[in-house]
């Protein structure tokens, strides 16, 4: 991580501090500093060696929760991020640009949780038990060249535990 920067007093009261931060983003302390060890914000430091964060990265923290709340990857917003200049506020712009570059991952996502849905529900439904056929815990069938039936479940049979 390169070397922060110190502050004069007169930039001290644009900044805010790592706790003024926490409490207007609704975040815990130990958050910010996760965030700033992966890239995702950074701080200055003061005289003291404290922490000092530019009002700009609220937004950027709130981009990162949404975000994250929405499943992406922090590798993922990280990339998204690095598109938004250091020491800009991110624009509706800038969130329409990355929010939309994220739909399509999210879309495979929903569309997978609802193919798994509908193969539970039809799991759920057969009552067989049938672990050689079943797409959720043996796919693609590879119990099915040990034996017919609930393979797992049968002492003796196949890889069953004994």
């Amino acid at each position: 991580m390169p070397a922060s920067p110190k502050l004069s007093p007169a930039k001290l009261k644009r900044e805010l501090s790592v706790g003024e931060v926490a409490k207007r983003a609704g975040v815990a302390v130990s958050t910010l500093h996760f965030y700033e060890s992966k890239g995702l914000i950074t701080a200055s430091r003061s005289t003291g060696n404290q922490r000092r964060y530019p009002r700009e990265v609220l937004r950027r923290i709130a981009i990162i929760r949404v975000a994250q709340r929405a499943g992406i990857a922090l590798a993922d917003i990280h990339a998204a991020l690095g598109t938004v200049p250091d020491g800009r506020t991110p624009t509706q712009a800038d969130w329409r640009r990355l929010s939309s570059d994220w739909k399509d991952m999210l879309q495979q996502r929903i569309d997978s949780l609802m193919q798994l849905r509908d193969q539970l529900e039809t799991c759920i439904g057969c009552g067989c038990l049938s672990l050689g056929d079943c797409p959720l815990r043996n796919p693609y069938d590879r119990l099915g060249a040990d034996a017919a039936g609930p393979v797992l479940l049968q002492p003796g049979v196949g890889g069953a535990a004994e």
